[in-house]
């Protein structure tokens, strides 16, 4: 099974800046993409943004200019790079992962605990 820590939450002004990261360990086969999801109270989960094992990226539009992913694959992490913050990103934000745990096992969704992003005004 992979596991996901996420950490790097915290409480910032609007206009600062976070770093979130993300590091699977555990029973990895191979893991095509990993990337943020995150959740504010009342609402539904959204993606944030993610990233495949090649370099590929997607955003929400709303982060799109303001948020940059990364990942290092040999570690098996992802970060989220967080600027210009504005207090409609408070949430609490997921690392997910589309894995393989072992060479017999389909390809799964993963999910961390999450950490929390406020964003005072």
């Amino acid at each position: 099974q992979v596991q996901l820590v996420e950490s790097g939450g915290g409480l910032v002004q609007a206009g600062g800046s976070l770093r979130l990261s993300c590091a699977a360990s555990g029973s990895i086969y191979g893991i095509y993409a990993m990337g943020w999801y995150r959740q504010a109270p009342g609402k539904q989960r959204e993606l944030v943004a993610r990233i495949t094992d090649s370099g590929r990226t997607n955003y929400t539009d709303s982060a799109k200019g303001r948020f940059t992913i990364s990942r290092d694959n040999a570690k098996n992490t992802v970060h989220l790079q967080m600027n210009s913050l504005k207090p409609e990103d408070t949430a609490v934000y997921y690392c997910y992962a589309v894995a393989i745990a072992t060479v017999t096992d389909p390809v799964d969704d993963y999910w961390g605990q999450g950490t929390q992003v406020t964003v005072s005004s």
